[in-house]
């Protein structure tokens, strides 16, 4: 057990619990209205958008995650680099609009806006159901870094034992976020970025010194995973894989209920264009978590004597704990645990807020009762947010990691299906409810039956034309599949429907 570290770690778990039930005395309204607890009365300003979009955005899977990819991997794990500086034009350009659009007409989910574009009620609810499966993974997946950083310390055990900390943490979370809403995981994001960047930045500091400089970090690394492998033959290879991995995770990341959430209760569109300018700063700390994959393989920490437990229990996702236990003392080791503790309960409180919200207005209102007032919306929110913890929390504990990752994989090529729905909608007034479903329909089955393909392992699936083949993200596959049904099956059907109602600006 390293006392020191855990001992840090429960003082800052105490002080973020202590400010999530604070929160909802912060920016005081009335919690019996969705907008209120599950918007935060769309009242943040630049200031707490950017940490909220950050927390929400950098996770503490993010900080396990994507090291331990370069760790194994090597070049291959820093596409999360490039993907992140693709989304912040887009959300620059279009998601103040829909933030205009939400805002004039009370909309809280994406489903909202589809139902108020076509009026088209089983739209909305796939679009809805979608975001709902798509983000139950993730939350998990935050257990997953959550359970590493706990193992890590020591604190281990089999059974209802071994996961009680989980519990734990889990019950505190779905308390204060059924007390104060969104304004718990905004308040905490803010501690949660401050010690995050506290992390990366001492951690790219030290590991250079001890090994005296970058240069020995980078010459560790074996030769084929500082770079992307050249194709050979009629082949684009990783080239293509990196760059539709890239892609495809650009376009998808604010379609996630969580990431719409954050941006829908920003104050203002000018606050969504000032954190797109803003937010690439994640973006460089997100390129140095990246080389703790690298630092880890020159301290060989996975030859390490003393870290053979962790990685044999946990793989390659305890190279960043491993790493932060060889280079400093417990106590640091406990604030670097901490911050990716508080990474998961940040993102997973939002995440669950987000799939509340869908539950509540699209399924029990829209569906169920539809004459219901808005206190028994916000109940039903508050309620549902409790479940889909409950959930997440079930899916981690009995249902092993790698079945986890394989839902996640899943989600990931299934939300982006709803682009064409959310996005494309926004601009494009030929578009058919009902096109959009189909097209929905069939890049989440095409998606689906690619994946099946590699056995739930893998998100690359190769296409072939006129003898080259195309490794690529089956996201992007599907999505193009998507698109070219939903735009078809449009122009088909306009002479016999009704125009969709104009957008308000």
């Amino acid at each position: 057990m390293n006392w020191p570290a855990l001992i840090v770690f429960i003082a800052l778990f105490l002080f973020v619990t202590g400010l999530g039930f604070w929160a909802a005395r912060w920016r005081a309204g009335d919690l019996t209205q969705l907008h209120e607890w599950g918007l935060g009365g769309r009242r943040f300003g630049t200031f707490v958008t950017w940490f909220l979009l950050g927390g929400d955005l950098y996770t503490a899977y993010t900080f396990i995650a994507v090291p331990a990819l370069v760790y194994g991997a090597g070049a291959l794990g820093f596409f999360a680099v490039p993907y992140t500086i693709l989304i912040y034009p887009l959300l620059y350009l279009i998601f103040p609009r829909l933030w205009s659009l939400a805002h004039k007409h009370g909309y809280v989910t994406s489903s909202d806006v589809v139902l108020g574009r076509y009026g088209n009620k089983w739209l909305a609810l796939a679009i809805g159901v979608t975001g709902i499966v798509a983000t139950m993974p993730y939350i998990a997946l935050q257990l997953v870094g959550m359970q590493v950083v706990i193992g890590a310390m020591g604190v281990s055990g089999n059974g209802v034992i071994g996961d009680l900390p989980l519990i734990i943490a889990f019950v505190i979370l779905a308390a204060f976020t059924y007390t104060s809403g969104l304004r718990a995981p905004a308040m905490i994001a803010v501690v949660k970025d401050l010690l995050i960047y506290l992390v990366v930045i001492a951690v790219t500091i030290a590991v250079p010194l001890k090994l005296g400089g970058f240069g020995p970090v980078f010459s560790a690394v074996p030769a084929a995973k500082l770079t992307l492998a050249a194709p050979v033959g009629e082949t684009y290879g990783s080239y293509s894989t990196y760059a539709t991995l890239a892609l495809g995770s650009a376009l998808a990341l604010f379609l996630y209920p969580h990431s719409l959430t954050a941006i829908l209760s920003s104050s203002s569109p000018g606050a969504i264009r000032r954190n797109a300018a803003l937010l690439p700063a994640y973006s460089l700390v997100l390129g140095l978590l990246a080389l703790l994959g690298f630092m880890a393989v020159a301290l060989h920490t996975g030859s390490n004597p003393a870290f053979a437990d962790g990685f044999k229990r946990y793989g390659n996702n305890f190279a960043v704990p491993s790493l932060i236990l060889a280079v400093f003392p417990g106590w640091f080791a406990g604030v670097a645990f901490a911050a990716i503790a508080i990474g998961a309960l940040v993102p997973s409180a939002i995440m669950s807020i987000a799939c509340a919200n869908i539950v509540s207005r699209t399924i029990y209102r829209g569906f169920l009762v539809p004459h219901a007032t808005d206190a028994q919306e916000a109940s039903v929110a508050k309620l549902a947010s409790l479940l889909v913890k409950v959930g997440a929390l079930v899916f981690i504990i009995f249902v092993p990691v790698p079945y986890a990752l394989q839902f996640q994989l899943l989600g990931g090529l299934w939300i982006i299906q709803v682009l064409p729905a959310v996005i494309l909608g926004l601009y494009l007034r030929m578009l058919n409810g009902w096109a959009l479903l189909a097209g929905w329909a069939v890049g989440t089955a095409l998606g689906t039956w690619m994946a099946a393909t590699t056995s739930f392992k893998a998100a690359v699936f190769t296409l072939s034309f006129m003898g080259t083949s195309f490794p690529g993200y089956i996201a992007i596959w599907a999505l193009v599949a998507n698109i070219i049904v939903s735009v078809m099956l449009s122009a088909l059907l306009k002479p016999f429907v009704a125009p969709a109602p104009v957008l308000a600006d």
